[in-house]
C-alpha cells in the first residue's frame, strides 16, 4: 500500500501529539509506504502535450521510533495522486482561499481515480462552525450574522454569550460578554462586535455561553461512521473560558456520556454517508458547539489515557473504505 499525506511541513509536527504523525505510525506499523507532501505542492496541467493529472513533488519517508528526528527521507519523486492507494487531506486550518483550492484540486484528482479522504467536496460543504446549523436542536442558542444590531440584541436577551470568527481555530478570536447588573451591556460588548465583524462586513457566530465549560469542552471522534467510545475534554484552565488545547485547556480523555453517544450516534452514519471519514464533533455540556472536519486531532492524547488505540481504528476503517 502507498499512502500519501497532504499536509503542513514535516518538520512542523509535534512528535509529542500530532494526530497525523500518529496515523503514520500506524500505517507504517502494517508494511504501508509513508508519503507526504504539501498543499503548495499540488499542480495540475493539461492541454495538448500535458499529462492531465494532478501531480505533487511528495516526500517518502521511513517513520521512526524516536520523537526528533522522527523521520528520515527516502527520496523525492514527482508523482500523480492516482497513483496512490489513498490519499489523505491533513492540512490544519485556517480553511482560507489556499485551502479551498487544494479541495478543487483533490477534486480533480479524484476524476482522475484517486481516493482522497475526508473527501475534498464534504470538506467543502461541512464549514466547522456552520455544520452545526443542520441539527438545531442540538445546539444551544445561537446567531449567525455580520448585523451589529441583531448581534447586540442577541447579547442582551441572553445576557451571557460567546461571540466567535467563522474561521478561527484553536480558541483563536473567542470573547466571552457578559451583561452587568440590571441588564447593563457588557463594556466591550461594542468594540468586539465593530471588530469581528469588521463594522458589518464580516459575519459571525454568538451563542448563549454554556457554564459547563468548566468541565470541559468535548471532543468526540467519528471514524468511518461510529463513534470512538472515548472523548477528549479540554478543560479551561487559569480562569480562561477557552477549553482548547492551543488555549492552555488541559485535556483529560472520558468516557462518552449517554448525551455523547446520543449525539455521535446521530451524526456519524451521516457524516460518513458523505465522504467524511474521520469528524470530530465537539460538545459542552449537552449542545454541540462545532463538527471539525477539516484535520481533527486528540488521537495520542485519548490513546495515552486510556488504551484505545485511536490510530489502529482510523487505519482499520480506513482499509474497508479502500475495499468499498
Amino acid at each position: 500500500m502507498h499512502l500519501l499525506f497532504v499536509a503542513d511541513p514535516l518538520e512542523a509536527f509535534n512528535p509529542k501529539k500530532d494526530t497525523t504523525l500518529a496515523m503514520m505510525r500506524e500505517t507504517a506499523s502494517r508494511g504501508w509506504d509513508v508519503w507526504a507532501c504539501e498543499p503548495r505542492h499540488l499542480q495540475w496541467r493539461g492541454g495538448a502535450g500535458a499529462s492531465g493529472a494532478l501531480r505533487a513533488r511528495c516526500r517518502h519517508i521511513t517513520v521512526l521510533d524516536a520523537a526528533r528526528p522522527w523521520f528520515a527521507e527516502i527520496e523525492q519523486a514527482d508523482r500523480a495522486l492516482r497513483d496512490f492507494d489513498a490519499v489523505l487531506m491533513r492540512k490544519d486550518p485556517p480553511f482560507d482561499s489556499e485551502y479551498f483550492y487544494a479541495t478543487h484540486l483533490l477534486e480533480q484528482a479524484e476524476r482522475e481515480g484517486a481516493r482522497v479522504f475526508n473527501s475534498p467536496r464534504a470538506l467543502r460543504d461541512h464549514p466547522e462552525k456552520l455544520a452545526i446549523l443542520e441539527w438545531p436542536e442540538l445546539i444551544a442558542e445561537t446567531l449567525v450574522s455580520r448585523d451589529m444590531a441583531a448581534l447586540r440584541a442577541f447579547a442582551l436577551e441572553h445576557g451571557d454569550i460567546v461571540v466567535k470568527p467563522l474561521d478561527g481555530m484553536g480558541g483563536s478570536g473567542i470573547f466571552r460578554l457578559r451583561s452587568g447588573a440590571g441588564g447593563a451591556p457588557d463594556a466591550n460588548l461594542g468594540v468586539v462586535l465593530e471588530t469581528l465583524t469588521d463594522w458589518g462586513r464580516r459575519t459571525i457566530m454568538a451563542q448563549r455561553f454554556l457554564p459547563e465549560i468548566v468541565d470541559g469542552d468535548k471532543r468526540v471522534l467519528l471514524i468511518g461512521g461510529k463513534p470512538v467510545p472515548y472523548a477528549l475534554a479540554r478543560i479551561p484552565q487559569g480562569g480562561e473560558t477557552r477549553g482548547n488545547l492551543a488555549a492552555g485547556g488541559r485535556g483529560v480523555a472520558q468516557a462518552l456520556s449517554a448525551t455523547d453517544l446520543a449525539i455521535a450516534e446521530r451524526l456519524a452514519p451521516v457524516l460518513a454517508a458523505r465522504g467524511l471519514l474521520l469528524a470530530g464533533v465537539d460538545i459542552i455540556g449537552t449542545r454541540m458547539t462545532e463538527i471539525n472536519v477539516t484535520s481533527p486531532t486528540c488521537f495520542v492524547e485519548i490513546a495515552a489515557q486510556t488504551g484505545c488505540d485511536v490510530a489502529a481504528l482510523f487505519v482499520d476503517a480506513l482499509q474497508l473504505a479502500l475495499r468499498a
